[in-house]
């Protein structure tokens, strides 16, 4: 069981990361201190590093899918989420700090990324932000997995044909749903961590810590500068949880066919 969300979950987050990266550069942008545009980075940027930090979300993924089908039965989809969003976040920071960096022209390469890093900032500078990376991923994942549990369930329950698994469609109307309501709770601490991992893009003084650099933006920008790219976030995220969220659906239902298959033949 675990093995199988492992790779479904993996595939799924993998392949709908890299279908949507443009958007998520588009929010990136909007959140950076500076409101670097398109016109500042180039239209190169929107792709930039999509392959390479496309690949984190295979494990990513993986992880946090696996993780809660492991721990669920044991201690119920809101621990469960909990845990899944703090193991993921091994790859996730790392992919953040790196994915940001060359959408906002930081670095021009992900070779160039990694090694920079390592030999400037050592392991620690691919772990930049991750406080409000952790303050962001674990309340969204939790709202994204425990919403996505209560749906199923009830639509499973409301159906007549007592079947375990949903449609391509309705898992992806589900993950839209879920990750919309997450999306809204998390925005603040999403704009906090994108301003923190891409300071280095910035002509301004560094802020000090995640607090302050929240502190600052309500003092200097205003509250409502807290949900900058929610448009572009909210659109990414919906997308990126619904395909995930389908192909999730789709690849445990064909590996549960494969697998039935292998024991009517035995």
């Amino acid at each position: 069981m675990v093995l199988r969300q492992l790779i479904a979950g993996g595939l799924g987050r993998s392949i709908a990361q890299m279908t949507l990266y443009p958007i998520d550069a588009l929010r990136t942008l909007a959140q950076t201190r500076d409101g670097r545009t398109l016109a500042d980075v180039g239209m190169a940027s929107l792709a930039r590093g999509c392959i390479s930090t496309s690949s984190f979300a295979l494990f990513m993924g993986g992880i946090q899918f696996a993780v809660y089908e492991g721990c669920r039965k044991n201690f119920g989809p809101l621990l469960s989420s909990a845990a899944g969003a703090v193991s993921s976040c091994i790859v996730a920071v790392p992919q953040e700090v790196i994915k940001q960096r060359l959408v906002t022209g930081v670095y021009s390469s992900f070779r160039d990324a990694v090694s920079t890093i390592y030999r400037t900032e050592g392991i620690q500078g691919f772990y930049s932000a991750w406080k409000p990376t952790v303050v962001r991923n674990v309340p969204f994942v939790m709202t994204t997995f425990v919403t996505m549990d209560s749906l199923k369930r009830w639509r499973l329950r409301e159906d007549k044909n007592d079947r375990s698994e949903l449609t391509l469609s309705e898992n992806l109307v589900i993950g839209m749903s879920s990750a919309l309501m997450a999306c809204f709770i998390t925005q603040p601490a999403d704009v906090v961590k994108t301003r923190m991992m891409t300071q280095a893009a910035s002509t301004q003084a560094p802020y000090k810590s995640a607090l302050d650099c929240f502190t600052a933006i309500v003092k200097s920008e205003g509250p409502q500068t807290l949900y900058s790219g929610w448009k572009q976030r909210s659109i990414y995220l919906c997308s990126l949880w619904g395909i995930t969220f389908a192909m999730n659906g789709q690849v445990n239902a064909y590996i549960n066919s494969k697998r039935n298959e292998a024991n009517t033949a035995r």
